[in-house]
């Protein structure tokens, strides 16, 4: 890890991608931070336009810094997509500075953005881990998380209803069961099987017993209080006319 002056308002410490750049005294917002230098490349050169890595900066379309020397404390300098700092690049001198557009506090690590093509390049495939793009993450898996949560217990709000329908629809025809149950039961015992037709109609009460078979005719017609029977209570015959012949009645 490169030194640091203690003069300076930065050091190089650890970071979430490996090695950042931190401030140790409070930088204002508008202050220059530290230049970001190396050897310039020429386009216009083969052997130097071939060179690639990742830390070569474009001034103009023919000179790019090569910051990839360890000198350069600058490249430690981390991408933010909502950073505290930018690089104020002058052209024609061929120089950048990094400088702060917020108000650095001590402890915070100083970052700015690299641009769009690096991005797309670097970054992207891999995916931004600065404090912005961590914080979006965050809020995305917290909100998959709610997502599932509120999900799950819609299911079981649901589970719970179709249960309670199900036992009601079963309470309900247990109910209309036992219902008709009791219904053929007073059929059982109060109809025409022992009370009706059978018993008390005409098999018993009516014609059969109480009608012309014992009270009629039967017994109590010709057969039973007409002369015949009559005549065998004991009452004295009548004489028979001359000529008839006497018939003793047993």
């Amino acid at each position: 890890m490169p030194a640091s002056s203690s003069q300076k308002p930065y050091r190089v410490g650890r970071s979430r991608t490996g090695l950042g750049l931190f401030a140790t005294k409070p930088i204002k917002k508008g202050t220059k931070i530290i230049r970001y230098f190396g050897p310039l490349l020429d386009s216009k050169k083969k052997d130097e336009d071939a060179i690639e890595n990742k830390y070569l900066f474009e001034l103009t379309n023919r000179w790019t810094i090569d910051g990839s020397i360890r000198e350069n404390v600058a490249r430690y300098i981390n991408h933010a997509c909502r950073p505290n700092a930018e690089s104020d690049v002058k052209p024609r001198k061929r120089k950048v500075f990094i400088r702060a557009i917020k108000d650095i506090e001590p402890g915070d690590e100083i970052n700015y953005d690299y641009g769009t093509d690096y991005f797309k390049a670097y970054l992207k495939p891999i995916g931004c881990k600065c404090d912005a793009c961590e914080k979006k993450r965050k809020k995305k898996r917290a909100e998959a998380r709610a997502e599932r949560l509120r999900l799950k217990e819609k299911a079981e709000r649901k589970a719970k209803r179709e249960a309670e329908k199900l036992a009601e629809m079963r309470a309900r025809q247990r109910k209309a069961s036992a219902k008709k149950a009791a219904k053929a039961n007073g059929k059982l015992g109060n109809g025409n099987t022992s009370n009706g037709a059978a018993l008390n109609g005409n098999g018993l009460n009516g014609k059969a017993l109480n009608s012309k078979a014992l009270n009629s005719k039967a017994l109590n017609g010709k057969h039973l209080n007409g002369h015949s029977l009559t005549a065998a209570a004991g009452k004295r015959v009548a004489p028979l006319k001359r000529g008839a012949a006497r018939v003793l009645q047993a």
